[in-house]
């Protein structure tokens, strides 16, 4: 792109993504791709986001996402610790233990050989430490020119007619015509902005431990749904699990700190021990559970992406995947608009970005909302509808067939990235 000439203290880029956690370090890695001049900024180094203590979650990554980090080069460090999933099996029931037991409650099973035709053999997703994403993409953003400023401090951030000016703390001062919002659920960034938020908790608490297993799990993602909230056994390599267990806050609290043999004694009456003893490996976290989405994704030379622009329940399991859906549209946006010698951060530009994802976030955050509430009311006539949707969704193969694509994020309008494409 053609760029006026700089003072000697700045460093004109063609944009600035800010936080460089897994979509930001995402995008920059498209852009770069592209052809684009990118910068990443965070207050984290790289080193510390893979710690183990840093965060204990896995994510679900869907199977169109994964496509995208192929396509970017970086599924090659991510891919050793990706555990395929199978089948999912999601059940119903009032009493600890009935994951195992699917015959006491309602139950919905998916099954990726349902949808091999479709899905060129993928299977429904992926379960990825958390840690272990952030290596493999930050492996992957070391081996391009994208410039990463990080640990570093935020001065300023000034937003003017043309351009977006940012100075770190440590003197340096980075120009460019757009600046990307990636610094999560508080962002910085959306709120200078003026941007508002729609959000309330859930008066819940996500707890989340790594579980040893006895016996192979095979594939399969257990998530089971009691009064107290979802309870979930997510496969992981090493036969190992990703454990989600929500409560309510002070039950989850004390979860976390009790004795390490009392937590493990709770957790056997609650899932049962069809795959064999259960013992926690490393750390317990815990993490309040909210609804939050942006009132607009853009603002004058301003994008969000992931969650500063949304953050959801992982009810579902779409939350980092709708902040890759995020990317995956915005990097073909800018860099087509790159190569049509337009203003990146022009009005235009970001509107095509903001149409474009508008109706696919509002629709995964309203059904995960509902969700949450249909699933986390214990009233009996709430708890019979439920249940007999559950038994219609697993005796119509179509609908299974279209949930499953859905949640595999190969349905809608897909940018590029994620059919496996360069853009």
């Amino acid at each position: 792109m053609t760029r006026m000439p700089a003072a000697a203290s700045e460093v004109r880029l063609d944009v600035v993504v800010v936080g460089a956690g897994m979509a930001g370090a995402t995008l920059a890695l498209a852009l770069a791709q592209g052809g684009l001049e990118v910068g990443l900024i965070d207050q984290t180094a790289f080193e510390d986001m893979v710690a183990p203590t840093f965060d204990g979650r896995a994510s679900a990554i869907s199977f169109a996402a994964f496509r995208q980090w192929r396509a970017l080069g970086a599924a090659e460090g991510i891919a050793p610790h990706a555990q395929p999933i199978a089948q999912i099996l999601v059940t119903d029931g009032a009493r600890p233990g009935a994951a195992s037991r699917p015959a006491a409650g309602a139950w919905l099973r998916f099954d990726s050989d349902e949808i091999a035709d479709r899905s060129e053999g993928e299977p429904l997703g992926y379960l990825i430490e958390n840690r272990h994403i952030r290596a493999g993409l930050a492996a992957a953003v070391r081996r391009t020119a994208v410039r990463v400023e990080a640990p570093t401090r935020i001065l300023s951030v000034e937003r003017e007619p043309g351009r977006v000016t940012i100075r770190l703390a440590d003197g340096v001062v980075l120009v460019a015509p757009l600046v990307v919002a990636a610094d999560g659920r508080g962002s910085r960034l959306r709120q200078e902005a003026g941007i508002g938020v729609v959000a309330w908790p859930y008066g819940e608490t996500g707890v989340v431990a790594t579980i040893g297993l006895e016996r192979d799990h095979h594939g399969v993602a257990y998530e089971h749904f009691l009064p107290s909230g979802p309870f979930a056994i997510l496969p992981l390599t090493e036969r190992r699990a990703s454990l989600v267990w929500t409560e309510r806050a002070a039950r989850a609290d004390a979860l976390v700190a009790c004795p390490i043999e009392a937590f493990e004694a709770h957790l056997r009456r609650r899932f049962g021990d069809f795959l064999g003893a259960l013992t926690v490996q490393g750390p317990r976290f815990a993490y309040p559970l909210g609804l939050q989405v942006a009132d607009r994704t853009t603002a004058p030379r301003l994008a969000l992406i992931g969650d500063a622009a949304h953050a959801v329940h992982p009810i579902a399991g779409q939350g980092l995947n709708l902040g890759l859906k995020d990317v995956a549209a915005l990097a073909q946006v800018l860099i087509e608009a790159a190569r049509r010698g337009e203003d990146l951060g022009g009005e235009g530009v970001l509107e095509r970005y903001a149409r474009w994802r508008s109706v696919d976030t509002m629709g995964l955050a309203v059904a995960t909302d509902a969700f949450v509430r249909l699933f986390g009311n214990n009233h009996p006539a709430l708890r019979a509808a439920r249940d007999l949707g559950l038994a219609l969704v697993n005796r119509i193969g179509p609908a299974r067939r279209l949930f499953m694509m859905e949640a595999g994020g190969a349905t809608g309008d897909l940018p590029r990235l994620l059919r496996g494409e360069v853009s």
